[in-house]
């Protein structure tokens, strides 16, 4: 019997664990212990409760600012890593909780695995800082959970052992299904549907999120028949423009932000998504939706090499230009319709699970192997 600890903190990294969580809880060599850092409050309670999880163990969040969460958090795990004789770490994605469960793994020498590995724009600037603290997991994790090729290539190229890589899929497409099967998703709109938006990357405050937003305005204004559905991100940053550039347009919805739930309803029956989320990039395609990204770069360029979104930035007229190339040439929209999701089959959980039972089943050098 293994004894694995699953660390997470924020809302994504529990959707994308959610369904490995329940994997591993159905095998009989794993004993599973599911860790919540406190990182997100209230938002990651609503998703753990969507994926039927109660936390076997929950740190208390402390001080505001990222540092103090950093330095708490840090302090916490250690004693979690000295209650007993870990077999493996399992942290997802590049959130500071993520890189600090990395981190408590290494110091004691217990084999890492990183789920969605191998994800680089190679600018740390662009995502800030999740570019910096996925490469640092990299460094330091013995299990490389990549979604696509291209990230299995990125590996590869950083000299981490293709002994130490599974081209695994991504299992956003995993906890999809299971939200479909388990929670009855299904598309409600019975029309065209509406225009759904979101923004929230720090890299396009200001200026940027204003250029967004007039661009928001201009499409609205000359299609009063599309609703447009814009969740709004909480940070004042965010709330002020969209709500001085938009407020005033009826066919805009601005609502608070969704819960998992009510955004893939809101996916499920949208026509176009225009988002600057790495999430959406990866969920839009699985029911078939247009997306255009909102942002100079993405490190999920497989979206824009199958056609099922577009690469698009934060400029007003070049916004507005392809949102009405898409309404007026149905070929091209269907085009990128049907070009289906690059990111996973669903199995990608059966996958890791496969790869985990092998790898723990003798003991592993917990070292990352640069050979």
């Amino acid at each position: 019997m293994r004894d694995i600890l699953l660390v997470s903190g924020t809302r994504p990294e529990i959707i994308k664990i959610a369904p490995l969580y329940h994997a591993l809880r159905s095998q009989q060599w794993a004993r599973v212990y599911w860790l919540h850092t406190g990182q997100h409050g209230e938002m990651a309670q609503q998703i753990l409760a969507c994926f039927d999880i109660t936390p076997d163990i929950t740190l208390e969040r402390r001080g505001s600012s990222l540092a103090d969460f950093s330095i708490g958090c840090r302090e916490q795990l250690e004693a979690v890593m000295l209650s007993r004789a870990w077999s493996l770490v399992v942290v997802q994605g590049d959130t500071e909780s993520a890189f600090l469960g990395a981190l408590a793994g290494f110091y004691h020498r217990v084999p890492v695995a990183h789920v969605e590995a191998g994800l680089r724009t190679y600018n740390p600037d662009r995502p800030f800082p999740e570019e910096g603290l996925r490469q640092m997991i990299g460094r330091v994790a013995r299990f490389h959970f990549a979604p696509t090729e291209r990230a299995r290539d990125a590996l590869l190229k950083e000299n981490i052992a293709n002994s130490h890589i599974t081209l695994s899929g991504n299992t956003v497409v995993d906890a999809q299904q299971w939200v479909i099967a388990h929670r009855g998703i299904s598309r409600q709109a019975s029309d065209r549907g509406h225009m759904l938006v979101t923004v929230h990357r720090r890299e396009n405050w200001g200026h940027d999120v204003e250029e967004i937003c007039h661009a928001i305005a201009d499409i609205a204004t000359a299609h009063p028949d599309l609703p447009v559905l814009f969740p709004v991100h909480l940070n004042p940053v965010v709330q002020k423009p969209v709500h001085d550039i938009l407020g005033h347009i009826a066919n805009v919805q601005l609502v608070p932000p969704l819960d998992y739930l009510q955004m893939q309803q809101a996916l499920v029956d949208a026509w176009l998504v225009l988002t600057d989320s790495g999430g959406l990039q990866e969920e839009a395609p699985t029911f078939g939706v247009p997306l255009l990204v909102l942002r100079e770069e993405t490190e999920r360029p497989e979206a824009i090499d199958a056609g099922c979104a577009r690469l698009v930035g934060t400029k007003r007229a070049t916004i507005v230009e392809q949102v009405e190339a898409l309404w007026q040439n149905k070929a091209a929209y269907q085009a990128m319709q049907q070009a289906g999701n690059p990111f996973g089959d669903g199995k990608s959980c059966e996958y890791i699970v496969a790869t985990l039972k092998k790898g723990l089943a003798h003991k592993a050098d917990p070292a990352p192997d640069f050979a």
